[in-house]
């Protein structure tokens, strides 16, 4: 995958051993998951289907891939080992795909799939299907001789969603650029009914984001209408402090429920977080900033802050930490601004550079305590100390808006059209 621009054809991944980083082997690949579009725009590739012991089928993200090379997939080593089922907008590519009569756009002759060919888009971890292998001519005993090309996924008819079609499949592709807080407002305006089906058409990654921009009602009812075991992996992927918050509007039962079902090293950092009260630090703060070890070097933060599935709040600083790394962490020894990161060479140990001057929070500093610490000292992001001097997690600016703001914020208009609206009502 140099440069992410290889392109691998999925026949070739058919069975193939899929590893985790200490080179074990954890099972095979069975199928590709992949979800279509409107039109002609290729699809993306959500995931692997992946055999593991005891035949049990479970689906591995494409974000959780590292590597697709010589006949083998190389994983981050975390896996979901609940059984996989398909859903209403997802295709099993050598499942359904391959053997599809379809036709080409130009001249219409009818094809036969043979293969179709996926490719890492450019400086994203995203997949997608742009080329399909077909062979012209009819079924059949002689099928095999007829002329076989290669063409864009665009020339091509019979694999996309037409424009007109009904279910939720149309709207999750219309929804699928949108980032997270503009699909709530979507979803926030659609009746319960279709709400749900929109949801359930959701993958778990993509709607965990979306539950975390949605009013606490909807929040609520979205979850009680998906299955238990899927609630839980929606709650895994939510950030932990958003999950806590969501977790602690259910009923005591329901909540426990939901917990048991949950990994147990996310429901702990749950749990953690439920037992502070609300609008203190301890309630606020995401279980999950990004800690070193004070050996990490500028160029181990600079690997760490990079990664795209971290907030801008969360990537602007790294907290140096004795091990163990995870929180509740060793001895908290200080924070490490992006800005610092920046100015210093990649070979600097970052506890050289730490930023000891600015007191931590602790978990029981009130609310608007909070709010005046990030205002006094200009910051989007602050760490949280028990009295033992271990990082418990990090308080940031979003977080803090969240409990600012009237409690109906998410369910007005924003952004441009509505500030524009706003000034002249003014």
């Amino acid at each position: 995958m140099a440069g992410g621009a290889a392109r691998i054809f999925v026949s070739h991944l058919a069975g193939a051993p899929v590893f985790d980083p200490n080179g074990d082997q954890v099972g095979r690949v069975r199928d590709l998951v992949a979800m279509l579009r409107v039109g002609r725009r290729p699809p993306r590739v959500l995931g692997l289907v992946v055999e593991v012991i005891g035949r049990r089928r479970i689906f591995l993200p494409m974000t959780r891939v590292t590597g697709i090379e010589a006949g083998q997939v190389i994983t981050t080593g975390v896996l979901n080992v609940r059984r996989f089922e398909q859903r209403p907008t997802e295709r099993l590519v050598l499942g359904e795909l391959l053997d599809r009569r379809v036709r080409l756009v130009y001249g219409g002759d009818e094809v036969t799939v043979l293969d179709v060919a996926m490719r890492q888009l450019p400086a994203r971890r995203d997949w997608e299907i742009d080329r399909v292998f077909v062979r012209r001519g009819s079924r059949g005993a002689l099928r095999r001789k007829g002329e076989t090309l290669t063409v864009e996924w665009s020339a091509v008819t019979g694999f996309s969603l037409e424009e007109d079609a009904q279910g939720a499949e149309t709207l999750v592709a219309t929804f699928e650029q949108m980032r997270p807080a503009d699909l709530a407002n979507a979803l926030h305006h659609l009746t319960p009914k279709r709400r749900a089906e929109v949801a359930a058409a959701l993958h778990d990654d993509r709607l965990a984001d979306v539950l975390e921009e949605l009013p606490e009602d909807d929040r609520i009812e979205i979850l009680g209408k998906l299955k238990a075991e899927r609630a839980a992996d929606v709650l895994e992927a939510m950030d932990p402090d958003d999950a806590a918050d969501l977790l602690s509007e259910l009923p005591e039962e329901e909540k426990e429920r939901l917990l048991k079902l949950m990994r147990p090293d996310d429901a702990a950092d749950v749990r953690r977080l439920m037992s502070y009260e609300e609008r203190t630090a301890g309630g606020l703060m995401t279980t999950e900033p990004i800690v070193l070890r004070p050996d990490a070097t500028v160029a181990d933060a600079l690997a760490r802050v990079r990664r795209q599935d971290l907030s801008p709040a969360l990537a602007a600083q790294v907290y140096v930490c004795r091990p163990p790394e995870e929180t509740p962490t060793g001895k908290f020894l200080g924070t490490v601004h992006f800005q610092r990161l920046l100015r210093d060479p990649p070979f600097t140990l970052v506890s050289a550079i730490v930023d000891t001057d600015l007191e931590p929070l602790s978990p029981d500093t009130p609310l608007s305590v909070v709010t005046s610490h990030l205002a006094a000292y200009n910051l989007v992001a602050a760490p949280v100390v028990d009295d033992g001097g271990s990082l418990l997690g990090a308080v940031t600016v979003d977080d803090v808006l969240d409990h600012l703001l009237p409690e109906d914020w998410r369910e007005t208009e924003y952004g441009p059209e509505a500030g524009a609206e706003a000034a002249h009502g003014a």
